[in-house]
């Protein structure tokens, strides 16, 4: 234990490193949970895949779960406002001293393990999250993947009781691959044998064949909503009122694409529902209590200020759709991405919308320069300048000189955090 030390706790977490060595299976995961009991052997899981929506949907699930009585684990990444926020019960986060007592017993059942610097951080922390789910005596978890699904380490559970695979786009190339095929491919990896699948809706045509095609060889029922069966009633960028197969339902969290999304956590549901009985009001309670830091995150009312931390183009798309549907004008952005990402494809999505963008960086050691990002938007056709000033006192400039249309801050889950964490101090 690290005598009550969340910060020590961190620390250990962090001395490994962030990816740990390449993987070609699942072994070393599957070393590591059986070095302190496989503690999800004796967990039951939801388990969600895809290039967008699935932060989105896990607090869905979550809070549908919570709603109906179930006491609800939930593991996410990235974490925003501060580490323990990626491990919940219940929509609480791990506590400092659980956390510590936790990551204390792990330290001491790795001392014998040879070659246990080579376990990522994620790795560490989902570990530390399966035992402090045991040890609240959770009926079930909500788990998220970290990147791509077939070798990500979370697919070491075995008692999933449903898979979920949202929106599949270009990301993480060079590790998941270059065409929406091999994407989906590794997207449907967490795809069980006999274990019902929902598929968001939208997706493209490559992505529908390859996840059919897996759910066909692991006997899966696979379920796509039909969204010809949805009406959307209202939509802006606090929330959405629609009804799906003539019930209705209300996000509050901004944009159609989370519309898309409760679509597949209410499938999701409907699939498992037998055992669980869950009614539809706490559905309905559920999905309009979930709120994500730095999805569509209105940050302010006057001047409208929406906080974003979409980075590809699906995300960035689905941002654009926001800005439409705001029928605010003029539309400024505060914009950093990191340099791994399909930087022209994502902001080719808000050149249209945005009259002008001011780019920033220094938010992550992989942010793009902010003159480079400056030329990127440049060249696209639309008006960018490099930030003179920190971030804050760019956004703070942007919001005086925009006060009656919309202001966007946009581009990296790191920039939100990094605004968050700033805004807070």
């Amino acid at each position: 234990m690290f005598e009550n030390n969340e910060n020590s706790a961190i620390d250990y977490i962090m001395s490994f490193s962030h990816s740990g060595k390449p993987v070609k299976d699942l072994s070393r995961i599957k070393r590591l949970l059986s070095a302190v009991g496989d503690p999800q052997d004796k967990l039951e899981f939801v388990h969600i895949a895809g290039t967008n929506g699935k932060g989105s949907m896990a607090q869905m699930f979550s809070g549908v779960f919570t709603a109906a009585g179930l006491k609800t684990g939930l593991f996410t990444s990235p974490y925003m406002l501060e580490y323990s926020d990626r491990i919940q019960v219940n929509g609480e986060n791990i506590s400092p001293e659980n956390l510590s007592e936790i990551a204390g017993y792990v330290r001491e059942k790795l001392e014998g393990i040879p070659d246990s610097g080579d376990f990522s951080q994620f790795e560490i922390t989902q570990t530390i999250a399966f035992l402090y789910f045991v040890k609240c005596g959770c009926d079930i978890v909500v788990l998220e993947t970290g990147m791509g699904g077939l070798l990500d380490c979370t697919n070491i559970v075995t008692a999933s009781v449903l898979t979920v695979i949202g929106s599949v786009d270009y990301d993480h190339t060079a590790v998941l691959g270059d065409t929406l095929e091999k994407i989906a491919f590794q997207k449907a990896g967490i795809i069980k044998q006999g274990v019902p699948c929902v598929l968001s809706a939208g997706n493209d045509m490559a992505v529908i064949r390859t996840v059919r095609e897996q759910a066909m060889e692991k006997q899966a029922q696979l379920v796509i909503p039909n969204i010809t069966l949805m009406r959307l009633n209202s939509c802006d960028c606090f929330g959405a009122d629609f009804e799906y197969k003539g019930k209705a339902y209300r996000t509050s969290m901004g944009g159609a694409h989370q519309v898309i999304n409760a679509m597949s956590v209410i499938e999701g549901i409907n699939l498992i529902n037998d055992r669980l009985k869950i009614p539809y009001d706490k559905i309905a309670e559920g999905i309009k209590s979930a709120r994500l830091v730095g999805r569509t995150e209105v940050i302010c009312s006057d001047p409208l200020t929406i906080l974003d931390g979409a980075h590809n183009p699906d995300g960035l798309s689905a941002l654009a759709g926001v800005i439409s549907h705001s029928g605010k004008k003029p539309c400024t952005a505060v914009i950093g991405m990191c340099r791994d990402k399909n930087i022209t494809a994502a902001v080719s999505k808000l050149v249209p919308l945005v009259d002008s963008f001011v780019t920033v960086d220094g938010f992550s050691e992989r942010a793009e320069s902010r003159e480079k990002l400056a030329e990127i938007i440049n060249d696209l056709g639309g008006k960018a300048v490099p930030a003179q000033a920190d971030i804050l006192t760019e956004i703070k400039k942007m919001q005086k000189s925009n006060p009656d249309g919309l202001d966007l801050i946009c581009g990296s889950l790191f920039l939100v955090s990094e605004v968050k964490r700033r805004m807070s101090e």
